[in-house]
């Protein structure tokens, strides 16, 4: 009888119990698992939302500030003024950093594009001052952000110099720059962008003769800070990346 007792395994009650408490226990873990899971992928879309804000406004920040109010009368076209504004592209003369290994004055082209069926804000870049036999430089282009629903652009300044300061959706045909550029970007995610405001540094030509005068001719500006017979390094993607 002892024998026969020992021998007995489990009923059946028992082994559908125990089951279904391992069932509750896998439940649980994998569920677990799923909420980790979706906490570290949003942690890491939260990151990449804030970078791309970063990005974007480390980018207006650097160049905008910086841009110079120059006439391009060293060529035997109409004289144009460097800052071009229109409600939905943008145009200006400023400089790289060291770093990204461009001699002199570029020419930043931001503006809305449409591409594979998507809204994009691209930026373009090249050498403000033309070359000796007047032929244009090449365009090296980047992406700045994708996925862009709206995308906006406001000018704060006088149309004349007794005139009084207000917001324009335009600022074309001037001779300064707007005091204060206004940057609206919104994104089919509907996440929240704050407007970028930035306030250039020289806005008139009499503030920036100090640059006009230090050299008699175009190619000594576009070369500052470059030595003797130094050309100008192929345009790369990258170099414009790292600009950021």
């Amino acid at each position: 009888m002892r024998n026969r007792k020992t021998l007995q395994g489990f009923t059946l009650i028992e082994v559908l119990i125990a089951m279904t408490l391992l069932s509750i226990m896998v439940v649980l873990l994998f569920t677990s698992l799923k909420i980790c899971a979706d906490s570290w992928e949003k942690g890491e879309n939260k990151i990449t939302e804030v970078n791309e804000v970063a990005v974007v406004y480390n980018f207006f920040q650097r160049h905008l500030t910086t841009a110079k109010p120059l006439l391009s009368n060293f060529t035997n076209k109409d004289e144009a003024f460097s800052f071009q504004g229109k409600s939905r592209s943008l145009q200006f003369v400023s400089a790289l950093p060291a770093s990204a290994g461009r001699l002199g004055l570029q020419i930043f082209t931001v503006e809305l594009q449409e591409e594979d069926k998507d809204q994009v804000i691209k930026v373009a870049v090249a050498p403000y001052f033309q070359k000796a036999n007047d032929e244009e430089w090449k365009k090296e282009e980047v992406v700045l952000i994708r996925h862009v629903s709206n995308f906006e652009l406001a000018y704060f300044g006088a149309d004349d110099d007794f005139g009084e300061s207000h917001w324009q959706d335009e600022w074309l045909e001037k001779t300064t720059q707007p005091r204060l550029i206004k940057i609206r970007i919104e994104l089919k995610n509907e996440i929240f962008w704050p407007d970028i405001i930035i306030e250039p540094k020289v806005v008139s030509l009499d503030s920036n003769s100090e640059l006009l005068n230090n050299s008699t001719n175009p190619e000594d500006i576009n070369n500052q800070g470059a030595p003797e017979n130094s050309e100008p390094p192929p345009e790369t993607q990258e170099e414009i990346n790292g600009s950021f």
